[in-house]
């Protein structure tokens, strides 16, 4: 027996059979007793495994996921579960569990590809359906297998890289309202997501350190980030504009002292955007912004990874061309082992 958050599980081999299961309590003594009964019952050929699953369809499955384990996730990761359902329910919803073959996920590939859907896209959507089936086999013992092997991912390659030049900056910067401005800076310092930003309480800020702590991250690992001085001046300039407001713990609020909409600050952004000319620049574009100059600047990838809070360094690898003079520093580590006058000698001797 083994505990796993704590309730006892059994896993019990008999004839090339594994069983694994929920005993369903925390009770030592009585999970012994319950599977004791297992016991007998396979020796005697008696027991026979009940799979709720068998009469689950695809809509139960999710309306579960969707109930229990979306809500542990950040806001960003639920709106994307929302978003992906859209699309998995109509061709899925009403199949049963057990229907659901490799066959069926790649006509529904096919189906998103000719809807116009983006790789990345696609890959959040399956990953999000590898994901609940992994539940319903490990944790809700719906299904004993998974109905289909690893589903393979699309190959992405509609990553953006798009970044503001020095002169765009400062174009969008002067048809940003004070409030808007203020993010933008602060974004372009630090590149955090949109979510993050809004969501920054003052009592995750240490402004005797310079840094701030990002609790609920698209990861799930909270993360520390560093604040240079530009940074800071917007948080000392908000810090004075609390005492005087004292609603609330946001850093960045609405003109009614609450937190600020995710659309209404989009779509302060997109006028700003067309007011100052600038073309194909979304708002999550600043964090490019940030991670280009970065590399731009000659900061190696993994320091640009951890700035970021990407899981796998992987992510940040579109930004390795920006990276020549973090390059040049590596080459340069040979200079101090290599002694230019003894090598002239050398090839005078050969003469």
């Amino acid at each position: 027996m083994f505990k796993r958050s704590g309730v006892w599980w059994t896993c019990i081999r008999h004839n090339g059979r594994k069983i694994q299961k929920s005993l369903e309590t925390s009770d030592r003594k009585l999970a012994q007793a319950i599977e004791a009964k297992i016991r007998t019952e396979i020796v005697e050929g008696t027991y026979f495994e009940k799979l709720v699953g068998r009469n689950k369809s695809f809509r139960d499955m999710m309306d579960k996921f969707m109930k229990e384990h979306a809500p542990k996730k950040s806001i960003s990761m639920q709106r994307s579960y929302s978003a992906s359902l859209k699309h998995l329910i109509p061709p899925f919803g009403d199949l049963n569990l057990s229907s659901i073959s490799r066959k069926k996920i790649s006509r529904y590939k096919v189906l998103r590809t000719d809807e116009g859907a983006k790789p990345a896209t696609i890959n959040r959507e399956l990953a999000m359906f590898s994901k609940a089936f992994n539940l319903a086999v490990d944790e809700w013992e719906w299904l004993k297998n998974k109905p289909f092997s690893k589903i393979p991912k699309e190959k992405e390659g509609n990553e953006r890289t798009r970044w503001l030049t020095e002169d765009e900056e400062r174009i969008l910067l002067e048809n940003c309202p004070k409030w808007l401005r203020e993010i933008v800076v602060f974004a372009l310092n630090t590149g955090l997501r949109q979510d993050e930003l809004l969501s920054l309480e003052w009592s995750r800020a240490n402004l005797f350190r310079k840094t701030i702590l990002i609790q609920k991250t698209k990861n799930d690992k909270p993360k520390t980030i560093p604040l240079n001085q530009i940074a800071m001046d917007v948080l000392e300039q908000k810090s004075k504009e609390k005492v005087r407001i004292l609603k609330g713990d946001f850093v960045f609020i609405s003109s009614h002292g609450s937190k600020i909409d995710r659309h209404n600050l989009r779509r302060a952004f997109n006028n700003a955007r067309e007011k100052a000319g600038i073309k194909d620049f979304k708002f999550h574009d600043l964090r490019h912004t940030f991670a280009t100059r970065l590399a731009q600047k000659g900061v190696d990838l993994y320091m640009i990874s951890k700035l970021l809070g990407h899981k796998d360094i992987r992510m940040t690898q579109r930004y390795a061309h920006h990276c020549p003079e973090s390059l040049r520093v590596g080459v340069r580590v040979l200079e101090s082992d290599y002694n230019l006058t003894t090598m002239e000698k050398k090839r005078e001797f050969k003469t």
